[in-house]
């Protein structure tokens, strides 16, 4: 929602600088260890995306506490990773302003003296709520116009920060170092790594009757975004033959939105999948996921979560970029046809055919898996710690 001009300097007088300083000067002088809030992102992907900036900050400042403010859904990955003290839920909803509850959730936060707040989205109303926290470093892109909400602004540089996770990184760096080789090149970020319960596995696995007995091949066949991003059932059902035939398992992952092409694709498969779309909580998804060998998934959020629990993944790309939002780590793989029309970042095929997700066969997704699963298992014999701990 845009804001007026009038209307963000109306905010902005609420409190004056003497009063920011003021709300900040217990916490000047204390020897407690640092805090810092982060401001979370509302999609599935871009929040495992973070926890790489989390890694940095803690590999910066190993005894600062980071809390972590967003949507209540995204719990389900904010409990699996180490790295967050607190999760604190954001209750206001996405798009909405609500300008007087956003002034009283930032009071309410002024008691935990934040040292500092680093915001991942880019709107202005999620800047108002750390500026009324009274925290006295508010860190984050220039975005729309929060000259003033922010104190340690950046200019978003899209030539040099040219993925989701470089974005979020660099962050955690001063303004002059932000950009340096050294931090933002993707071979030096940490890798995003969720951390499952062997009990909450075991307990996810009966409460679906589901056995792992036989390697278990997932598959993502959904996308918020749009059908756009959405490589055929017929494709997913084609490639999910051939591991039936070699004995797997194969599960289908997905919202309730998804359910529907979930059931296509297991009346393909004469219901020889189990079609968990709609049927698992967040949690129970990440958990059962984290015992398959492999993920095959379009790209979403989905995608990266797999990647974070270390199972070898193949990506499926059509109207977007594998260069802006890969899957991180070692175990993963794209595939996309890179057509002269693609990626043209539309929800729905501008003209009409999809083809470089209907001509993007199954044969080159098998191809792409048996060169993942070659390279996963070389590198498991050099290293036997896989990102998606179990404790």
């Amino acid at each position: 929602m845009a804001v007026g001009q009038n209307a963000l300097i109306a905010v902005l007088s609420i409190y004056s600088k003497s009063e920011l300083e003021q709300a900040n000067l217990s916490k000047k002088y204390s020897s407690e260890p640092k805090r810092c809030l982060i401001i979370g992102p509302s999609w599935v992907g871009d929040m495992v995306m973070a926890q790489s900036l989390f890694m940095v900050l803690k590999q910066q400042d190993p005894a600062l506490q980071i809390d972590v403010m967003a949507p209540a859904w995204s719990n389900a990955l904010l409990e699996r990773m180490p790295e967050v003290a607190e999760i604190l839920d954001m209750p206001l909803g996405h798009g909405q302003l609500q300008l007087k509850q956003r002034y009283q959730l930032g009071q309410s936060l002024r008691k935990k003296h934040y040292d500092q707040a680093i915001l991942l989205p880019n709107s202005l109303k999620s800047a108002l709520v750390p500026f009324w926290a009274a925290i006295a470093q508010r860190t984050g892109y220039v975005g729309e116009m929060r000259y003033g909400l922010l104190n340690d602004i950046r200019k978003l540089n899209k030539s040099v920060l040219t993925m989701t996770v470089q974005r979020f990184v660099a962050l955690a760096y001063p303004k002059e170092h932000m950009l340096d080789v050294q931090f933002i090149d993707i071979n030096n970020i940490p890798v995003p790594a969720l951390k499952v319960n062997a009990d909450k596995v075991s307990a996810a696995l009966n409460k679906f009757h589901l056995t792992t007995q036989q390697p278990v091949l997932a598959l993502c066949p959904g996308a918020e975004y749009g059908p756009a991003k959405q490589w055929p059932a017929r494709h997913y059902a084609a490639l999910a033959k051939e591991k039936l035939s070699q004995g797997w398992l194969v599960w289908i992952f997905g919202s309730q939105k998804d359910h529907a092409m979930g059931e296509e694709i297991t009346q393909l498969l004469d219901q020889q999948a189990v079609n968990l779309c709609g049927q698992t909580q967040l949690a129970e998804a990440i958990d059962l996921m984290s015992v398959s060998k492999t993920v095959v998934s379009n790209d979403s959020g989905l995608m990266h979560m797999g990647a974070a629990l270390g199972v070898p993944i193949v990506g499926v790309y059509g109207s977007s970029d594998p260069g802006f939002t890969p899957p991180l780590g070692n175990s993963s793989a794209m595939v996309s046809l890179n057509l002269d029309c693609s990626p043209c970042f539309k929800r729905v095929c501008p003209l009409g055919h999809t083809n470089c997700l209907e001509n993007l066969t199954p044969e080159m997704v098998i191809d792409a898996l048996a060169d993942l699963n070659k390279d996963s298992l070389s590198q498991s014999d050099q290293d036997c710690s896989l990102p998606g701990e179990k404790e």
